[in-house]
């Protein structure tokens, strides 16, 4: 692992500097809020809005990330730790709406640029280094939230936090300066890659989609699940969403070692029944322990879900067209981000949380059963011999 985490080290540090910002957002969302004098509904259509911001830079960022090449990761990097200076100025709802969106506008594009380059790095290598990416990710985004819990208790400003974690992230851009991933090489006598399949796109987008969606929907109601259905105190309640965020980091690091021993179909499919069980387990468990159980399932199998798709993706397609591929699955996969909470909560108050987390497990199900079987047809037909 030691050795994979030095050949990917400059993705590696986009993943953490991704992290860390978002890491600091999820803990000073109680200090944004008020700053900027919004509601709950208020501060959510603002979320909403920068939600939009995203997805549309992921549509263009394999332009961006073609015309900046082996640049595109420090540079972007930089842009970010710019554009998150300034949630931390807005005082009042339009301006963090705005600036939110300058922020998850450039993470977007990131996102995009990083996947592609760790994928091209997998093509060249022949290793898969996809979920040792995601894991560290997992592991700022958590140190992050941390230490901005504690500056804050130490009375920091949200601007202050942001702009001493920017400094982190333009070491992280410089380390990803230090080691680029270079522009795949190209035969100019080959003719142009055949278009991308929307056959193999969909089924792969959905799969995003779905294990986004199973583990934004645990991370917002996990603590209310423990605390409501079964009766746990606050403290108990918080460490719902806790394990599970361990043990997708945990999961990930591991997936780094399964990925050389398995295929993508192999581990996806026995990721989401571990998955779909855990949900099951959580929700209809007799007990809290029962239910932190089920959460640490839920979490270790969830988390190589994306990972492995993104990989899938890339190893399918054209070098040429690794970041329009992923540009496209992260697209509809990161709309599990927003339609996870809500159709959580929906099933919440029409049926109770224990349905809720059954529909996670039903939802779970369809990629072994249906969606992984459609990209590994598709993988097999365009081995098959014209």
């Amino acid at each position: 692992m030691l050795r994979d985490l030095y050949l990917c080290r400059g993705p590696a540090a986009a993943f953490a500097a991704i992290g860390v910002y978002w890491g600091a957002f999820a803990a000073l969302v109680p200090v944004l809020k008020p700053q900027a004098g919004l509601s709950d509904g208020a501060f959510g259509l603002a979320m909403l809005v920068s939600t939009c911001g995203a997805i549309a830079a992921m549509w263009t960022a394999p332009r961006v990330e073609a015309w900046l090449g082996p640049r595109a990761l420090p540079v972007l990097c930089v842009v970010m730790a710019a554009a998150f200076l300034l949630p931390g100025l807005s005082v009042n709802g339009v301006m963090l709406a705005l600036t939110m969106m300058a922020a998850a506008m450039a993470s977007g594009t990131l996102d995009v640029a990083m996947n592609a380059r760790v994928s091209v790095l997998e093509t060249a290598r022949g290793r898969s280094l996809m979920n040792l990416a995601h894991g560290l990710y997992s592991v700022a985004y958590g140190i992050s939230a941390l230490v901005t819990g504690l500056l804050r208790e130490a009375g920091w400003s949200a601007f202050a936090v942001f702009a001493v974690l920017g400094l982190v992230v333009l070491a992280l851009a410089a380390q990803a300066a230090a080691a680029p991933v270079p522009d795949p090489e190209r035969d100019a006598a080959a003719p142009p890659p055949a278009p991308l399949s929307w056959y193999l796109l969909t089924p792969l987008g959905l799969i995003v989609l779905i294990g986004f969606l199973a583990e934004q929907g645990t991370e917002g109601w996990s603590a209310l699940h423990l605390e409501r259905t079964l009766g746990a105190g606050a403290a108990q309640g918080a460490l719902g969403p806790a394990i599970l965020g361990v043990t997708m980091a945990v999961g990930r690091f591991s997936g780094q070692a399964i990925a050389h021993r398995y295929s993508e179909s192999a581990v996806i499919g026995v990721a989401s029944v571990l998955c779909a069980m855990g949900a099951l387990v959580a929700a209809w468990a007799p007990g809290i322990a029962v239910a932190y159980a089920g959460f640490a399932m839920l979490g270790l199998g969830v988390s190589v879900v994306a990972p492995m798709a993104f990989a899938w993706a890339g190893r399918l397609v054209p070098v040429e067209r690794k970041a329009l591929a992923i540009s496209r699955i992260a697209v509809l996969g990161y709309a599990g981000f927003f339609v996870g909470p809500p159709i959580m909560g929906g099933l919440s108050q029409l049926f109770g949380l224990q349905a809720s987390f059954s529909a996670v497990a039903l939802l779970m199900l369809v990629l072994p059963l249906v969606l992984v079987p459609l990209v590994a047809r598709q993988e097999r037909d365009s081995r098959a011999p014209a």
